[in-house]
């Protein structure tokens, strides 16, 4: 049976969409919160120390640090070699202390193009890296007028140019997971087109990963052709939806918030697909 794996996102920040604030500061919460994930059916635990919502800011290394390394301490100290940690970040000081610390993975916005260190950090290491595709940082990716002449072409030159990049820093193409960063950088019709279109990125011969889990873009849809206002939390099969597009058109790596509902809704589909 085909298995579709799932990230869960635990998020470490006072300001994410979604969770922020819930496990800021808090690392036995984390933990619980963490626990629970696992129990639910999440492969591994994707750790964020800097909010990536639109209009939010930057925080320097230092505190992201700060917030990302007890938690990843008292998770390790858990679940010892069990779980696999990953850590969603583009900044190579931080990739490179929280791999230290235990994570096997690094999530990064932009792959390496805000920080070609990050390069060196991932060929020492040897760990998996996804790189999710953005125009900008967060504080402006969602700002003007967002065109692309072909989103799903733009893409996957972004996706090249990177692989290049990392392999004359030593990382091997194995090591990729590529995604297309929704709602990073794209408006709602662009991230429609993108999962619709998501089969072109099987050219790489790659992981796929996807992450749709809660997204403003969503709550547009809703909005526009139901007029259903929604919060956040409350766009659970609208996520799903997407999900299974998604991953009939070639996802395999899965990151929600929602690790139950989607563990189950994801054995349903991986049996018909």
């Amino acid at each position: 049976m085909k298995k579709t794996t799932i990230m869960g996102i635990l998020n470490i920040t006072p300001d994410s969409f979604s969770d922020g604030g819930d496990y800021y500061d808090n690392p036995q919460k984390a933990l619980e919160r963490a626990q629970q994930m696992i129990k639910e059916g999440a492969d591994s635990i994707d750790i964020g120390g800097e909010s990536t919502r639109p209009g939010s800011e930057s925080v320097d290394a230092q505190e992201e640090l700060r917030r990302v390394i007890p938690v990843i301490q008292i998770l390790k100290q858990h679940f010892g070699n069990d779980v696999l940690l990953c850590i969603d970040t583009w900044k190579h000081d931080v990739a490179r202390e929280t791999l230290e610390a235990g994570c096997g993975m690094v999530n990064s916005l932009g792959g390496f193009i805000f920080d070609e260190k990050l390069a060196g950090v991932v060929a020492t290491s040897g760990c998996d890296f996804i790189m999710y595709h953005s125009t900008g940082k967060p504080k402006t990716m969602q700002q003007g007028d967002i065109t692309y002449a072909n989103v799903i072409k733009e893409i996957s030159a972004f996706f090249e140019e990177q692989i290049m990049l990392g392999k004359k820093h030593g990382v091997k193409k194995e090591q990729f997971i590529i995604d297309p960063g929704i709602g990073f950088g794209k408006t709602v019709e662009q991230n429609i087109e993108i999962i619709k279109n998501l089969k072109v990125l099987e050219t790489f011969k790659l992981p796929i990963a996807i992450g749709v889990s809660r997204k403003s873009f969503l709550g547009m849809i809703l909005k526009d052709e139901r007029n259903i206002e929604t919060k956040p939390t409350e766009r659970l099969e609208a996520s799903l939806a997407a999900t299974a597009i998604a991953v009939q058109n070639g996802a395999s790596v899965v990151r929600t918030h929602d690790v139950w509902e989607t563990k189950k809704f994801l054995t349903i589909l991986d049996k018909f697909t």
